[in-house]
């Protein structure tokens, strides 16, 4: 059996772990790897040569964008699988009119993102950050005992899901288990679709003043930039909390950093707008607010399950067999 030729395109720096070299030899059983070094562009002598070759291109984080000049480049490509999330900004246009098949590893990077967000869900409800700078601050459990008496914790409290996107029904499902009454707004998503999931479906307003922790999961939209705004946020409940692992773009940052500067909800926020925020945002240093720099997706080892989602689809792809995580040019619209 011919083996397809492949070729990778990523940042290495950015992407350790994708291509273990166990899973390289698994590539190379099914594939015939051009170069294990991958691309980090597309106009150099090597990239071209590479391209004049590829059947199959495997991306990653740090990808150049694969524009008409790459595809122009790449005459026996047909298969394009980007082993990372969402493969919207890595390819051109050109690359489903030219009827390359195209997928993406966002499923393996929905189970991170969502494992970090129960996290943070059951340590917002358990206050578990606020235990910390006490316990801390004091040396002493006299005002941690204080704060045991107050009404938190995790059971029956609300959870409040905007957006049942494959990382927000991944969430949906792991909170099954739990005691929590779990709200969910989607305007694609029908109630007899909801009550499926077990959920209660409402509008924005109901879930931002009923729910005790708030989770984002919509994709970035012009119709969702700034969705959770000044107005959206003087509806959540004294203590409550604004989780974001989507976009930061989702939130009107200043109206949030006005809100939080009230002391009276929380915040646990891994994405933000711009994506570093300035040296001197308040998001740094206000004591209710609990700051990560984008780590809620794959790092690590979490990357390799990327690199396992490929190759699994390369060997549907190989085999004549329908991919599962299959892009259409459509999907490009709803894509975070």
């Amino acid at each position: 059996m011919r083996r397809p030729a492949i070729a990778f395109a990523m940042q290495p720096e950015r992407t350790r772990y994708v291509l273990t070299p166990e899973l390289l030899l698994r590539f190379d059983d099914l594939a015939r790897i051009l170069d294990q070094q991958p691309m980090t562009e597309f106009g150099d002598d090597r990239a071209r040569r590479l391209l004049a070759e590829a059947e199959i291109l495997v991306t990653g984080w740090g990808a150049p964008l694969f524009d008409r000049a790459a595809l122009a480049a790449a005459p026996h490509l047909r298969f394009v699988v980007h082993a990372a999330g969402t493969i919207k900004g890595v390819i051109d246009d050109c690359v489903f009119d030219a009827s390359v098949a195209v997928s993406h590893a966002a499923e393996a990077n929905a189970v991170p993102v969502a494992e970090f967000t129960l996290a943070a869900i059951i340590f917002a409800g358990k206050q578990v950050f606020r235990f910390r700078d006490l316990y801390a601050a004091d040396r002493d459990r006299a005002r941690t005992y204080l704060l045991q008496g107050q009404p938190i914790g995790n059971y029956r409290r609300t959870v409040g899901i905007v957006g049942a996107s494959k990382i927000g029904r991944r969430i949906i499902e792991l909170l099954r288990p739990f005691d929590y009454q779990v709200l969910l707004y989607d305007p694609l998503v029908g109630r007899d679709a909801a009550s499926a999931l077990n959920v209660e479906k409402v509008d924005l307003d109901a879930l931002m003043a009923r729910a005790d922790i708030v989770s984002l999961h919509a994709p970035s939209l012009p119709e969702t930039l700034h969705m959770i705004d000044a107005r959206q946020l003087s509806l959540m409940k004294n203590g409550a909390t604004l989780i974001n692992t989507a976009r930061g773009a989702l939130v009107d940052e200043a109206a949030l950093i006005d809100k939080l500067k009230t002391g009276t909800i929380d915040a646990i926020i891994d994405v933000t707008h711009p994506e570093v925020p300035e040296s001197r945002s308040p998001l740094y240093d206000l004591p209710n607010v609990f700051l990560t720099p984008h780590i809620a997706g794959a790092i690590g080892l979490e990357r390799t399950r990327l690199g396992e989602m490929a190759l699994d689809e390369i060997t549907r792809f190989i085999d004549g067999r329908p991919l599962l995580f299959e892009v259409r040019k459509s999907d490009l619209e709803r894509m975070a």
